[in-house]
Parts: C-alpha cells; structure tokens; sequence
C-alpha cells in the first residue's frame, strides 16, 4: 500500500493515518509506504509513522517499488489518496495499482479514461452507497459531520455577538437565531454544534422524515404546507418542483428577517449545488449577520457566495471556504483512515485481496476495474412510505387491543381465579399459620410482586444492562443471607431449614453478582476500538 502527499491546494489531511496502521499492518497484511512528509500537514511526523510500521520513502523516487531500493508509493499494489489525483499524478500509476480515493466520477472524466487506458482500478471513496452495511465506509458522511461542526465555528466567529444568552448588570442579550437549510449529515452537525453554542436553531429540509433527527437535537422544524416530498434515492434529497422552490424562497425570506446565522448544506449529486439564498433572500438579513454556504465548490447554495473567499456583502458575511474539513485535519485523516481500512477490509485484505462484483458495496464503489470503465449500478427501488401518524402508532410490544370489553378473554378468567385462589389462601393461612411465618410470607409476595413489576415495565433489549446494575441488590441478599446463617447454625452449632436457606441465598446471589460484573465487562469490550481505546 502507498500513501502519497496531497498536492491540492488548502488540503491538509492524509488518506492514512499512523493510528491505523496498526491494524493494516498486523490483521489486514498490508506492508505500508508513506512519502516523507505526507501527514505533516495534518499533525503527524514521519517517526509517527514508522514507530507504527510503515516504510518511509522520498517523493517521486524512480522505478517500481519491488525493484528499487527505495520504494515509491506511486507504484504500490494499492494507493490511498484524500482527492483524486492530477493527470500529471497519473502518470507515476502502473497498471494493476487500485486507487482508492475521493474521485467524483461526474467531474473526473478524463481523468477516469485515463486511469482506464494505464489498466488502473479505481475504488471512489464517494460512491459508497449509503447503506446501513456500508456506513462505517462512508467518507462522505465522516467529512460531511467536521465541515458541519466547522461551519458553525466560522460561524461563531465571524458574528458579532454571542450565540448563547448573556444576562449582566449592563442588561441582557437573546441567544443568536441559527437557520440551518439541509438536514443531512453535516446540517445535523451543524445543529447539534450550534445548540452546544447556545443558539436558537431553527432546520428546514424537503425531507418531512428529518423532523424527528432535527427536534431530537433541540432544533425547531420549519415545514411547508405542500404536499411534496423531497425523499430521493441514496439518502439523498431530489430536485424539487417549481411551486415547491417558489413557496421555498418565501419561507427564507421571511426567516432572513429573524435569523443571524444562515448555514447552508444542499447538495444534489452530480449536478450543481441548488441556489437557496438569492440576492433578495439575503438584503432581508440583518448587517452584522452571517452566512455559511457548505457548497461553495459546487456553485454554492447562496448565489453571493465566492469559493475560498469571505465575500462582505451590505454588512453580511458570506463564508465560502471549500476547505473546512481540511481546518480539522487531525480528527478528519483520522476519520478519513477508519474508513478507508474498513472499506480495505471488506476487499479482504492483502492476503485475500478480492474485489467482488457481486458485494454491493464494492460493486458501487468501483467506477473503473482492470482498466475497463463500469457504468454506475442499478440502484434498488426505494420502498414505498406507508403514512402514519406518529400518535397512532403502536408501541413495539404493545397488545393487541380487545374489541369486545363484555366478553373477558382467558388471560383475564385465569388471572381473576388466580387472584380468587391466592385470596383464598392468604386467609387460610392467616386462621392457622403462625404470625412470624405469615410476616415472611408476606414480605416474600410482595418482594415477588414488585420484582416482577420492575423487569416488567424494563424494555427487554434492556434486560441484559439491568443485571449488570442489580449487584447492590444482590449483595443485599448476601448479607441477609449470612446474617440468617450466623444467627441460626452458628449460634446453636445445628443447621436449620433458615441456614439452610440463607446459605442458597448466598450461593445464587454470589452467582448474580458474578455474572453481572462479566455481562458488564462484555458490554464495555463492545465499545473498544481495536486500537485500544
């Protein structure tokens, strides 16, 4: 494997990461060749690397990797880049070297035929469907998250003014109202960042099924009255009708007049970045207010905004940077690495290296195979959305509802005798037994009762948890349990039926107890990662 500098202007990241390399090393088998310096930029030294296991080798050395002495990553069996490489790059490529990478096939295609004719496979990083299987693979969603999270800190310091409410003996300020277009992976970010500010934020997407993602964040959904929805395939928004975007329009300007922040995030695959703040949209802000457009290097969602530029427009700043993931180049190369290796991984590594058409994944994420251009594939139909009231909803175990009150089923025939019968024998106990043995019985149903009550009302994908927090309850049966055979059997040197007793209660307690400290420690290894932490 070669991981080689980015020569892209304003980027910062580096395809892999040192803490990565353990696991490309060790379990997927890979011998790793970095260039000199191709983490600098990102906060990684070169003896990070090789402390990790990876080859260093000088830029642009000549000749294949398996001849020379000093290997070249450009010639390696598989390169891992962040952005697509230049034709100029292309041509250090042999043929058989997969590429994996950010491509964007829909603006690369020279340099696809390219890396076709040099026999080249290419694996975009971008077309990883987004699926629930391939979400730990899915860059577009790691980076999408950090340039949502970075706008809002643009954001925050552009504006004059604070996000949270300020009270002070000079008088008080209202928080900053936030509109965030676009609730996808980076508006959620965006939201969840700028409510941790202390923001109002209010969310709009075409999608009515965001509703319940933006009001769990603590954003406040705006919604057209238009009967349209903007679902389309691959978890992606569709381009909507004229009417639709009309009715759009009026909503932001009536907003603009409100909000200090606008955070843009609309992107439509392929095609260039819808236009949601116009000219007019913006004379409607405040001076003093901010707007941060996500697609400026698509056309940008605000027809002002510049790429790479902080465009000052009547007292507004419009925000354009391209590069927002790159300002957090630490945490995104080390986001951008996870997925990369799990996506190596599923290639089944050096030693089992396969890439497998038929694997949905892979097929999606392969534009071009042993030199032969692959058309994109067919994407499943998405299943119909059957409506449903939230309010009408029915609970996961909830029971079925009985249509003729009347008539009882035999749930409640056998409950009503079973009650009938235990009444029953409660007062015959009562005219006979003696009152200590009754006082126990009497604390024993009701101890019964209210345990059945509490796992009862516990969800049971919650039953397991549970019994990892039930060993003070267990110790306390413990010490009961001894306190029983010390008064009794060592006392009087003879056991009875109470020892006897508490010593099973001390026995099946200690094995509760036990096995809630292994159940708990099982639950935390779930969430190690494999580099330890």
């Amino acid at each position: 494997m070669g991981v080689v500098r980015e020569s892209q202007e304003r980027e910062r990241r580096v395809g892999i990461a040192p803490p990565s390399l353990k696991r490309l090393i060790e379990k997927l088998g890979f011998e790793v060749i970095v260039e000199r310096g191709a983490g600098e930029a990102a906060g990684f030294s070169d003896a990070s690397y090789e402390e990790a296991g990876a080859t260093l080798v000088d830029p642009a050395t000549v000749g294949s990797y398996r001849e020379a002495e000093t290997a070249e990553a450009w010639t390696a069996d598989v390169l891992v880049k962040v952005n697509p490489p230049t034709l100029e790059e292309a041509k250090r490529m042999r043929s058989g070297t997969t590429l994996v990478s950010l491509v964007f096939p829909a603006m690369a295609e020279e340099l696809l035929a390219d890396l076709a004719k040099r026999g080249v496979t290419v694996l975009a990083l971008d077309m990883v469907p987004r699926i629930s299987r391939a979400q730990s693979m899915d860059v577009l969603s790691s980076m999408a998250n950090i340039a949502g999270y970075r706008a809002v800190l643009e954001a925050a310091q552009c504006y004059q003014g604070f996000f949270t409410s300020q009270t002070t003996a000079a008088g008080s300020l209202p928080p900053a109202r936030v509109l965030v277009i676009g609730a996808g992976v980076a508006g959620l970010a965006a939201i969840a960042a700028a409510r941790a500010l202390g923001a109002e934020v209010r969310a709009f997407d075409t999608r009515p099924a965001t509703r319940e993602q933006i009001e769990s964040l603590g954003g406040t959904f705006l919604e057209l009255d238009f009967e349209e929805s903007g679902e389309g395939g691959g978890g992606y928004a569709k381009v909507m009708s004229k009417e639709f975007i009309e009715a759009e329009m009026k909503l932001f300007r009536e907003q603009a007049k409100e909000v200090d922040v606008i955070i843009t995030t609309a992107l439509i695959p392929g095609k260039k970045a819808p236009v949601l703040v116009p000219k007019d949209v913006v004379d409607e802000l405040k001076p003093g207010s901010v707007v941060v457009d996500l697609a400026a290097a698509q056309g940008g969602n605000c027809e002002l905004s510049e790429p790479d530029v902080v465009v000052e427009y009547q007292g507004v700043k419009i925000i354009g940077y391209t590069d927002l993931t790159s300002r957090m180049a630490t945490s995104a190369s080390r986001f951008f690495s996870a997925n990369v290796t799990t996506l190596l991984k599923e290639c089944g590594g050096a030693e089992e290296w396969n890439l497998d058409m038929e694997n949905e994944v892979l097929r999606g994420a392969c534009v071009v195979l042993d030199g032969e251009p692959l058309p994109p594939p067919e994407r499943k139909p998405m299943p119909e959305a059957q409506p449903q009231r939230p309010s009408m909803r029915p609970a996961a175990d909830a029971k079925p509802a009985q249509d003729k009150i009347m008539s009882p089923t035999r749930r409640a025939w056998g409950t009503t005798l079973g009650s009938f019968v235990l009444v029953l024998t409660l007062f015959v106990l009562g005219r006979f037994a003696p009152s200590e043995f009754l006082q126990h019985l009497t604390v024993f149903v009701l101890a019964c009762f209210v345990g059945w009550q509490v796992i009862w009302s516990v969800s049971p994908a919650l039953h397991t948890p549970l019994m990892s927090v039930t060993n003070a309850i267990s110790g306390i049966i413990i010490v009961g349990g001894m306190l029983q055979v010390g008064g009794g059997a060592l006392e009087s040197g003879e056991l009875d039926l109470a020892s006897i007793l508490g010593a099973v209660a001390i026995f099946v307690a200690a094995i509760n107890i036990s096995g809630g400290f292994l159940v708990t420690q099982r639950m935390l290894r779930m969430f190690h990662r494999e580099d330890g932490r």
